[in-house]
C-alpha cells in the first residue's frame, strides 16, 4: 500500500499536492513518499522476525541519500553493485557489516574500496573474480568473506532482461561447480572465507512459485556444503519480489516469508534479503507537465516535459505505468499516446492509453516510478536530469537539485591545441 490518492479531486502525496510540489519545484520531478518508503520496509522485515535475519535494500533500485537514509535508520543493510554504490551507502550512515557486494564485473580498486571498509562479504561470480577478491586480500593482509552466487536454472517468469537465475544469464555458477568452488577455496585460497552461499533468479516476480524451486535446489547445495566441512552461516536468497504496476497481484511479503521460513527450517542459517522495487517502486512518482497536445491521422498524442532519458523503463522493457492528472475532471476518455521530447520514436511514457482528454499546462502524475526510475535516468538530448523531493506528512523537501544547464558540462574540457606536450594527470 503507498500513500499516493485523491482527496477533494487533487491529487496528494500524503498531506500534499502533486500541483503544489510541481509549482514551486518545477517539472520534471521524482516525488517520494516517506510513509510508504517506512511501511513497505517494516512490513518486508517483520514477515522474517520469527528467524535470524537481514535485509540488505538494493541500492541500484533508487540510490538517492535520502533514501538510503531513511532505510539506514531502520537498521537496513545494503546490496550493491559498484564501488559507487559503496560509497553512497556509506555516506548515508550504513554499517558496512551489513553490506553485501553483488554483481559480476568487480573491479579490483573496488574490491580493495570495500575490503577496507570490512564489509559484510562478497557475492562471487567466478573462480577468477575469487582469485582476485583472494589476491587483494592478501596484499593487504586482511581476510574476505564471501559466498558463491549459485545459478540454480529456475524461470522466474518475469521480462527476460531481468531474468537472471537460467543457465543462459551471465549471472552465476551452477551448482556442482559452486560445490567444487568452494572446496576450492577452502584448500587453496588463504584470504577468502567461504561463509554463505547467495541465489537471485530475477526481478519483478510475482508468483511464490519460482522461490520455492529455487530454495529447494539451494537448501539441497547448504546442506551438501555443510558436509563438506563449508562453514556456511548466510544464505542470500536475493530480491525479486514484484510489485503492482497494472493488474498483477503479487504476494504480499508475509506470504513470502511463510514460504522461505518453511523452506529453511533446520538449516541453521541467517537470511539475507536484497529487496529494491517492493521497497521504493510504489513508493514514487515522476510528476511531469502538458506541454501540447495533437493528433496526427487517426492517433492522439500528448506531449509532456518528461521523456525517456528521466523514466526509462516504458521505452525499454514496455512496462506500464498509471497516469493520474493532477486533478480529476469530467472530460470525456480519448486513447493517446503520453509521449516525452526526445528525438527518439521510442520515447514514449504511455501508449494507447485510455485517459482523460488533457489540454496543455495540466500536471500529471506517473506511478510506481520509485525503483528504477531515477537511478536509470541519463543526460541524454542534454537534457539536465530531473529533481527529487520526499514528502513527510503535511511538508516535503527537494532531496536533489534539478540540474541545470552548466551540469550538464561539468567535468569537460575543450583541448587547446599547444606545441608542448600535454602532461598527463594521475588518477
Amino acid at each position: 500500500m503507498h500513500f499516493f490518492a485523491y482527496k477533494n479531486k487533487r491529487f496528494y502525496a500524503e498531506g500534499v499536492s502533486i500541483e503544489k510540489i510541481a509549482k514551486e519545484v518545477g517539472t520534471p520531478v521524482y516525488v517520494y513518499s516517506k510513509k510508504t518508503l517506512l511501511r513497505h520496509y517494516k512490513a518486508f522485515s517483520s514477515a522474517f522476525s520469527a528467524v535470524p535475519h537481514l535485509v540488505c535494500y538494493s541500492v541500484k533500485a533508487n540510490s538517492n541519500l535520502a533514501i538510503l537514509k531513511t532505510f539506514a535508520g531502520q537498521g537496513s543493510g545494503f546490496d550493491i553493485v559498484s564501488g559507487g554504490e559503496l560509497f553512497r551507502a556509506l555516506k548515508a550512515g550504513a554499517d558496512a557489516r551489513k553490506i553485501v557486494y553483488s554483481g559480476v564485473g568487480k573491479r579490483s580498486d573496488e574490491i580493495e574500496y570495500a575490503i577496507k571498509s570490512n564489509i559484510l562479504m562478497f557475492n562471487v561470480e567466478s573462480m577468477e573474480e575469487m582469485a582476485v577478491i583472494d589476491a587483494i586480500a592478501g596484499r593487504l593482509k586482511k581476510k574476505a568473506a564471501i559466498a558463491i552466487r549459485v545459478n540454480p536454472d529456475v524461470d522466474p517468469k518475469t521480462h527476460p532482461y531481468i531474468s537472471t537465475g537460467l543457465k543462459k544469464n551471465k549471472f552465476g555458477i551452477e551448482t556442482e561447480a559452486a560445490i567444487r568452488g568452494y572446496v576450492y577455496a577452502k584448500n587453496n585460497f588463504k584470504n577468502v572465507m567461504p561463509i554463505g552461499v547467495d541465489c537471485h533468479i530475477g526481478s519483478q516476480i510475482t508468483e511464490i512459485s519460482p522461490f520455492v524451486a529455487a530454495l529447494k535446489k539451494t537448501r539441497e547445495l547448504v546442506l551438501t556444503l555443510k558436509g563438506l566441512g563449508i562453514d556456511v552461516r548466510y544464505l542470500d536468497m536475493g530480491g525479486g519480489l514484484g510489485i503492482t504496476y497494472d493488474k498483477e497481484i503479487p504476494p504480499h511479503p508475509t506470504r513470502y516469508g511463510e514460504a522461505v521460513i518453511e523452506g529453511t527450517k533446520r538449516l541453521g542459517v541467517t537470511l539475507i534479503f536484497e529487496p529494491g522495487r517492493v521497497m521504493v517502486g510504489n513508493a514514487g512518482a515522476l510528476v511531469t507537465s502538458v506541454l501540447y497536445t495533437k493528433k496526427s491521422g487517426a492517433k492522439n498524442f500528448i506531449v509532456v516535459d518528461a521523456g525517456m532519458n528521466d523514466l526509462a523503463r516504458p521505452s525499454l522493457y514496455g512496462s506500464y505505468h498509471a497516469i493520474k492528472p493532477a486533478r480529476e475532471n469530467n472530460a470525456e476518455e480519448i486513447t493517446a499516446d503520453v509521449v516525452g521530447p526526445i528525438c527518439e520514436s521510442g520515447d514514449f511514457l504511455a501508449k494507447d492509453r485510455l485517459v482523460k482528454d488533457i489540454e496543455a499546462g495540466e500536471v500529471l502524475a506517473v506511478m510506481s516510478a520509485g525503483a528504477y526510475g531515477f537511478s536509470m535516468s541519463s543526460n541524454y538530448n542534454s537534457r539536465p536530469r530531473a529533481a527529487e523531493v520526499m514528502v513527510d506528512g503535511a511538508g516535503f523537501y527537494t532531496i536533489r537539485k534539478r540540474e541545470t544547464f552548466k551540469d550538464l558540462i561539468n567535468g569537460e574540457v575543450v583541448a587547446v591545441p599547444t606545441k608542448k606536450r600535454a602532461k598527463t594527470v594521475k588518477r
